[in-house]
Parts: C-alpha cells; structure tokens; sequence
C-alpha cells in the first residue's frame, strides 16, 4: 500500500477551463455545459516554443503551468510523470500521410515533435529543469498507470513530482482506430508528505477486479470520462474539488486487476 498527498489540481477541458472553473462544476454546485476548448498558449513557454509546440504539447503545459500557480514547491524542485495513451495525434497523422505520399517529406519540426517525450522536453526547457521526467503509455489505463508511477517515484526518493496526463482525439481517418471523444488534460503534485497547499491524503493498493471503475454521476461528465484515458481521472479530481470523508475510488488498470485509491481530506 502506498501512501502519498495530493495538491495543485489543474485541468483543461471542454467545460472544464481551469481549475477556478471546473471547480463549482465537479463540486456539483454549477451544472456541467460543453463549451469549446480555448487555444491555449502557455505563457510559461519561450516564444519559439509556443510557435514550435503542438496542440498535445500546448494542452499538457496549460495543465502543468496551472499546477504551478497554487503549489510553494519549486518547479526545479519537481520531477515529473506525463502520461498520454495516444501522445501527438496531430503529428501521428501527418507522418502517416507523409509516409504513403510518393515522395514521402517530413519537416524537421514535425519529426522533433513526433517523440512520446516532446512535451515532457518542452516542460524542461520552459520551467529550466535538469529533474527526472518519464513519459508513459498504458492505453485507457494511462492516468493510472501515471498515478502508480508517481506514487512509486515520489515514495521511493522521498520528493515531490508533478503528474501531468493528457489526451487529444485523432482526425480522420484514424479516429476510426481510436476513438476519443473530446480533448482533455489534468495535472497535479504528488508529494511523500504534507505541505500547507495539501488537499487529500491517499493510500493507494492493486487488487483483483471486484467491483466497477469509478464513475461520474453527470451523464455529460460521464461521457467524457469513458470517452478519453486522461479523462479518468475525474473522480480523482472532484474528490480534490468537494472531498468527502474517507472515499474510495477504483481506476481499472491491467485486464485482471484494479487500482484502489483511499482518499480523506486533509
């Protein structure tokens, strides 16, 4: 059983802009409206990153920079975990036409950017970091997956991390091959002790699967749990937006087994 605390949530999502916004909304005290996702530009990148970055890149960092704006950690302090079950759908696509065109040419920034870690490097550039940072796939279980992997690292080496999951849709065609609905990021601290931004203690176990993932009541939330991978951590995130005493949620992970995820306000 692992044992770690939760501060600094952030998201960015259709109807879900910001943390300040999504906040009523997860609490339950505002209903749930889908309204287009803004075009984030994350002032914490330099002006050629912003230019360079792709949209899978631009979402993860409004998600980490947010995270950032509530924690006393410094950012040089933290490592970080950036899952994605996808990475850059945007430059998948174009690789892939580039590859059956005739003369197959792929601009230099496109191949810089088609790396599972591109965002994870630009993050280290904005915010001058030499820490530790890992990028993970694990499919639909890539939030849990990053949440396993956080608590390991920040348990193991006794330090803070940033955890950061995104996910975004592909276009045509290939969004017949997957299928993800809307786009969606999220991030948070993770740290191995309590601070005074601390919001949750959790304690985290893998067990057999014996009882549903946890779900959304909001139909509209719902649908966007089940219909993008980061999206699967919103029963984490309104446990942090309206937590509710000793709650326990489950995040399906590998085909036999489940993450269990025992929350209590702090």
């Amino acid at each position: 059983m692992l044992s770690f605390y939760l501060e600094a949530p952030a998201v960015a999502a259709p109807g879900l802009d910001g943390w300040v916004n999504a906040k009523p909304v997860l609490a339950e005290e505002t209903a749930y409206r889908q309204t287009p996702l803004p075009d984030y530009v994350p002032k914490i990148l330099p002006p050629t990153a912003q230019r360079r970055g792709s949209q899978s890149t631009l979402l993860a960092t409004q998600a980490a920079q947010e995270s950032l704006g509530t924690t006393e950690i410094a950012p040089t302090e933290l490592a970080s975990i950036f899952a994605s079950s996808i990475g850059d759908p945007e430059i998948v696509d174009r690789l892939c036409s580039a590859l059956a065109d005739p003369q197959p040419m792929v601009s230099p920034t496109q191949f810089h950017n088609s790396v599972h870690n591109a965002p994870a490097g630009y993050w280290s550039i904005a915010i001058d970091s030499l820490e530790s940072t890992s990028s993970l796939a694990a499919s639909d279980a890539s939030f849990a997956a990053g949440l396993l992997s956080a608590a390991v690292q920040c348990r193991a080496e006794s330090r803070p991390l940033l955890l950061v999951a995104y996910d975004l849709p592909f276009e045509a065609p290939l969004d017949a091959a997957r299928p993800l609905s809307a786009p969606f990021a999220t991030s948070m601290v993770v740290t191995p002790f309590a601070t005074r931004q601390t919001q949750l203690h959790c304690t985290l176990e893998i067990n057999a699967i014996s009882a549903p993932a946890s779900r959304m009541a909001d139909a509209k939330l719902e649908q966007l749990r089940v219909g993008n991978p980061a999206a699967r951590a919103l029963p984490l995130l309104q446990q942090l937006a309206s937590p509710t005493e000793k709650e326990t949620l489950t995040f399906d992970y590998l085909p036999d087994c489940q993450q269990r995820l025992k929350c209590k306000p702090c």
